[in-house]
């Protein structure tokens, strides 16, 4: 028998399947962290994404927040807290957990700039932030951290539009903004960056149903947008690899009003929260077009929470 410990051959991986000693791949899971209705919250609660059913505490942020904006690893997952009053009191601390245990977030280090309303993606080993609000200026600042390490952000280069309330979505190789409040063009404006390097966002296209207010998700080769302040119920889509506008998917269950927020595994895409239905989860295959359908609740019916996985598009 092989010693089931290093570098595994192909013949050592079919025999441990066949002893029942091969370990399966952990879970896709899918957190949502913070958001407000009638007051902000701190509560994080998660979903097992290739399920159904109600969301489960999974712990809480340090401090209550909205218009936070997540990333994560097949590891950990990052919360960029965002604003920790309601009154737009923006901090720029950035927060951890680690996805297969439970418990509280731990501080992981600052972005470069307190904004609240940005938007994050990332690959498997590198997270990024971009865009957001002062409750003054929007910001075209996009901010790097690598996941595994801890520390503060380092700048990465600049959005095409400096805008707040924006979508965001990652390949393994690419990470995509799209839509937003703010400058000319804010609205349906879809730019890219190349996550192994650092520079200023590309154009990508534009959305067909542009608006602020607006959430992304991803495959490793399909990105996804649902709602916005202009159409709250549309679902939209883009091929990551390639440039151009986005097309029609399908539509949102419900109407989820403004600030809903999303998450995803390869397969699949979730759409959560929002200030009208505040406390629903519905779903969408992604590699499908096609209309949402019902996934379950959130612990904490919300709006501008932050949300990732282990198993988004980007880390594949």
């Amino acid at each position: 028998m092989p010693s089931y410990s290093g570098v595994w051959t192909l013949t050592a991986v079919y025999q441990a399947v066949g002893a029942n000693n091969w370990t399966n791949p952990p879970p896709a899971i899918g957190l949502f962290a913070g958001g407000t209705s009638s007051s902000i919250t701190n509560v994080i609660d998660y979903v097992i994404i290739s399920t159904t059913g109600n969301a489960t505490d999974f712990g809480d942020l340090s401090a209550s927040t909205r218009g936070s904006a997540g990333c994560g690893s097949t590891t950990r997952g990052l919360i960029a807290l965002g604003d920790t009053t309601g009154s737009y009191g923006e901090v720029n601390t950035i927060e951890y957990v680690t996805f297969l245990t439970t418990g509280n977030a731990v501080d992981f280090g600052d972005l470069t700039q307190a904004r609240a309303f940005l938007a994050g993606c990332n690959s498997s080993t590198r997270g990024l932030f971009g865009g957001g609000y002062d409750g003054a200026s929007n910001f075209n600042t996009v901010d790097y951290v690598t996941i595994a390490t801890t520390g503060n952000a380092t700048d990465f280069g600049d959005l095409q539009v400096a805008r707040s309330f924006l979508a965001s979505c990652s390949s393994p190789t690419r990470g995509v903004w799209a839509g937003g409040n703010g400058g000319a063009n804010a609205a349906n404006t879809i730019d890219y960056v190349t996550i192994a390097s650092t520079g200023d966002t590309t154009d990508f296209g534009d959305l067909y149903q542009g608006g602020d207010s607006i959430s992304g998700c991803a495959s490793s080769t399909r990105g996804v947008f649902g709602g916005n302040n202009n159409a709250a119920n549309v679902i939209q889509y883009i091929t990551i690899a390639t440039t151009g506008n986005s097309l029609d998917f399908g539509d949102l269950l419900t109407d989820k009003g403004l600030g809903c927020f999303s998450c995803s595994s390869d397969t699949r895409g979730l759409f959560a929260g929002g200030t009208s239905q505040n406390n629903i989860i519905e779903y969408v295959t992604i590699a499908n077009t096609g209309n949402a359908t019902d996934f379950g609740d959130l612990t904490v019916g919300r709006a501008w929470a932050g949300a990732c996985s282990n198993s988004s598009g980007g880390v594949q």
